[in-house]
């Protein structure tokens, strides 16, 4: 184990350095006071979290998962005998499962930019340059792999995945293509959504449908500069 920006980090064979205090916001009801049936307004208080309860849960995962064991069988009482832990060590952290597999999903997967708000080209090719950066971990993560490879047999953590992660990124975009709309840089005649699926487009067809597909740096700006070159207001 060794110390990252201040996170306990495990290194060696495994699907990849896994943080064991990632700084993704918690789902509704966690926390430490959140145990089975918490409310969302759950308040942490009592002892600080302990990095290394939180790396030993972390890593019994990982194990569990390398091991053969499926998603669905994935129990808080099977993981808290792997981390030598007791279940309520890990109920005073996530609520669930669910909400412990999405954070440590989120301690692989790269941060969520911060768009630099300059104009639209800007925030879209910061947007982009993520999605590819995310496409790049998931082709040699095989944390990542598994636990997407599974997620269409378990649609209570794609629900949650989606909720959480993904939904808060495609609003990001979106926030992104109406500034452009409203400062004039971008045609105001076109539904929003339409005009997003167009800039992301690409990059989801190339790590999901092409995975083999190249992402190359440049990608999100000839993305970007292409979709624009169509989308500028009319004179």
């Amino acid at each position: 184990m060794s110390q990252e920006n201040g996170r306990a980090v495990t290194t060696g064979p495994g699907p990849g350095p896994v943080c064991a205090a990632a700084p993704a916001p918690a789902c509704p009801g966690s926390g430490p006071e959140a145990g089975p049936g918490a409310g969302a307004g759950a308040v942490r208080r009592g002892r600080p979290r302990s990095e290394a309860a939180d790396q030993a849960i972390f890593d019994a995962v990982v194990g569990l998962l390398e091991s053969g064991v499926p998603l669905t069988d994935l129990s808080i009482e099977k993981i808290a005998r792997t981390a030598g832990v007791g279940k309520a060590t890990i109920y005073r952290r996530w609520a669930g499962k669910e909400e412990l597999l999405i954070e440590l999903l989120r301690s692989v997967e790269p941060p969520d930019p911060v768009l630099p708000g300059t104009s639209v080209r800007d925030d879209l090719v910061r947007l982009l340059e993520s999605l590819r950066q995310r496409g790049l971990v998931k082709r040699t993560s095989a944390l990542l792999h598994n636990v997407f490879s599974q997620m269409q047999s378990y649609p209570k953590l794609w629900e949650a995945y989606h909720h959480t992660v993904i939904e808060p990124r495609r609003r990001m975009g979106l926030d992104a293509i109406r500034r452009g709309m409203e400062r004039g840089e971008l045609r105001a005649d076109l539904d929003v959504e339409l005009v997003n699926d167009l800039f992301v487009g690409p990059l989801l067809l190339r790590t999901v449908i092409r995975p083999g597909a190249p992402l190359s740096p440049d990608l999100p700006e000839e993305i970007v500069d292409a979709v624009l070159e169509g989308l500028r207001p009319r004179a």
